[in-house]
């Protein structure tokens, strides 16, 4: 029998509206106390009066508490509604993509709080960021491996946010033997993501709509691809058409797999890789006098904690100014956020405000989010992080 605990009194209504997460500022801790509980053990949540609200498992070290697993009173979260979630998670890939290339659970945007699962075929990479799941973790490995017939299963949890959940940080092939570099394929190319150069899950799945979005706006054109990481925007820049491309980022493994993967698709003749700070580069760039028709901006998260914020804005600011400086007249500028704490019009804003004085300004062509493997939970907009557009300089 699961523990109660109450909330104050109107602090139910997010959780009413469907949102998971319950802070523990949230809980009546002098009529049911966190203090004691066992992290990740299953808890009843009531409203102040008494009345069933939703089920969830809890953490007392975590600023989250409690994330809800089911909101009805007689449907707890067990073994068998595990599956049945993970079951309906693939469902929705299956129906979408026609290649087994995709991120198969999107944690809470698939109603599996503190669960991320990256499919490669028949190699599957998980991360588990919350101690409620980990309790689940031999079920969900088990449940994966009958649902996709997996022949390998990666268990990647390093990730910091597990610090916050009290749990240890490792990794560890599960099923089968280890799989020094993972496949991909997507929008007609080939990649491959050495082990010890992936970040996260491996490949950023939720770029893959906007990777296909360059098609209208690349041919015969001269593309700069800022934060390249394995240069999955700028091989599909080629692939459409565009004329050269020049790959920059930080990590020299990230753009040595970059340049091998342009080989592995015969594009390695009008592709080259940098090994640089990406500010640094532009500013070296503009001063070279180099300019591109088309640049792509696509940085890691600036903003990942609110402490993080003005600081990650002006980094936004920034970086979008110094790209604009190398634009041609009319250049497209793809720039696009990955801060879940920066909405699509915060960033619009501070594509503006990098436009140069001399411009009439930006024209937004299209906007950009993640994909339909990474997808939104509509109570929940922390589910909704990557944001974007494709705008022309003029």
């Amino acid at each position: 029998m699961s523990i109660t605990l109450r909330l104050k009194k109107r602090e139910e209504r997010r959780v009413m509206r469907g949102h998971a997460w319950v802070f523990s500022n949230e809980i009546d801790t002098a009529h049911t106390p966190l203090k004691g509980l066992e992290p990740g053990s299953a808890v009843t949540l009531e409203t102040a009066n008494g009345k069933f609200l939703a089920h969830a498992y809890v953490n007392p070290h975590s600023l989250i508490a409690a994330r809800v697993t089911s909101w009805r009173a007689n449907h707890p979260f067990n073994a068998t509604v595990l599956r049945e979630r993970l079951s309906l998670a693939l469902a929705l890939r299956q129906s979408r993509y026609a290649e087994p290339f995709y991120r198969l659970v999107h944690s809470e945007g698939d109603f599996l709080p503190g669960l991320t699962v990256d499919r490669y075929d028949h190699v599957l990479v998980v991360q588990i960021t919350s101690a409620g799941m980990e309790l689940y973790r031999d079920d969900i490995v088990d449940s994966l491996q009958a649902l996709t017939g997996a022949t390998a299963i990666f268990l990647r949890n390093d990730a910091p946010v597990r610090e916050l959940e009290h749990l240890p940080s490792y990794r560890e092939w599960v099923v089968g033997e280890p799989v020094d570099v993972l496949t991909i394929r997507e929008n007609s190319l080939h990649y491959q993501v050495p082990a010890d150069v992936s970040q996260k899950t491996g490949w950023f799945y939720d770029h893959r709509d906007s990777r296909l979005s360059l098609a209208p706006w690349v041919k015969g054109r001269r593309v700069l691809d800022v934060y390249s990481y394995l240069g999955g925007f700028g091989l599909n820049a080629l692939a459409f058409g565009a004329s050269s491309v020049l790959a920059i980022d930080a990590s020299a493994p990230a753009t040595q797999a970059a340049m091998a993967n342009a080989a592995l698709n015969n594009m390695q003749d009008r592709f080259s890789a940098q090994c640089n700070d990406a500010v640094e580069a532009m500013r070296t760039l503009f001063e070279e006098g180099e300019r591109y028709d088309v640049i792509i901006l696509d940085p890691p998260a600036f903003i990942k904690r609110r402490k993080d914020r003005e600081q990650g804005l002006r980094h936004y600011a920034l970086n979008n100014r110094l790209a604009m400086r190398l634009l041609v007249p009319g250049g497209i500028l793809l720039s696009a956020s990955c801060s879940q704490a920066l909405s699509q019009d915060e960033l619009l804003q501070q594509m503006r405000q990098g436009a140069p004085k001399s411009s009439l300004g930006l024209q937004v062509l299209a906007p950009l989010q993640q994909g339909a493997d990474h997808p939104v939970n509509i109570s929940m907009p922390e589910t909704l992080y990557l944001t974007g557009a494709i705008a022309r300089l003029v």
